[in-house]
């Protein structure tokens, strides 16, 4: 009985395992909105913020329904800055889209990521140990995670909290872009739970 108990406390960790500030981010491939394969190497040399996204997700929804998210995506990228948002929900989970309904999906909520990737089987995001929508990754141009966690400061799903709140990511890129250490390389990531398949 000990021993299943071990086993279960190991596979609870392998699947959720953590990339944190520091480590390495690992390559993944993914297929984006047109069907093309995505690959996290493809941006090698560049600052890549990943997002995990599920636009039924009320979290989400305040983040696109006030302009916040795609405000942060333009920005980011008239920096140079690669934005990839990444989708974990599974068939029949909120917030799946399949590839074929990703370009209606993102033209709806006006989103300016580069671009939208879906990882219906969860891999990636267990991967990453992401957890919630949205959960932030920034990636320097090294390759390493030095941001992981919440968008900004103001736990709720409430678009009127924006104002006035911290925003780690557009914080991180910043120092990342300017050379400077991460001030705060690791927050508590809010929002929907991922919806992922059963393992």
């Amino acid at each position: 009985m000990k021993n299943v108990f071990f086993f279960l406390l190991a596979s609870v960790a392998f699947l959720h395992a953590q990339v944190e500030p520091g480590k390495a981010a690992p390559d993944f491939t993914l297929p984006d909105g047109n069907g093309k394969q995505t690959s996290l190497s493809e941006f090698k040399g560049k600052t890549v913020v990943l997002e995990w996204t599920n636009f039924g997700c009320p979290f989400v929804k305040k983040h696109y329904g006030s302009g916040n998210m795609q405000k942060l995506q333009a920005d980011a990228n008239s920096k140079g800055v690669i934005w990839i948002s990444i989708c974990s929900s599974a068939p029949g989970k909120q917030g799946y889209l399949s590839v074929a309904d990703v370009p209606k999906a993102c033209t709806e909520a006006g989103s300016k990521a580069t671009a939208y990737l879906v990882d219906e089987d969860g891999k990636v995001g267990r991967l990453y140990g992401a957890k919630t929508t949205p959960d932030m990754f920034v990636i320097n141009p090294a390759g390493l995670v030095v941001y992981h966690g919440a968008i900004d400061d103001k736990k709720s799903a409430n678009p009127a909290d924006i104002e006035g709140a911290k925003n780690y990511v557009s914080a991180a890129i910043a120092e990342s872009l300017s050379g400077q250490a991460i001030k705060e390389p690791l927050t508590q990531p809010y929002g929907c739970s991922i919806k992922f398949a059963n393992p």
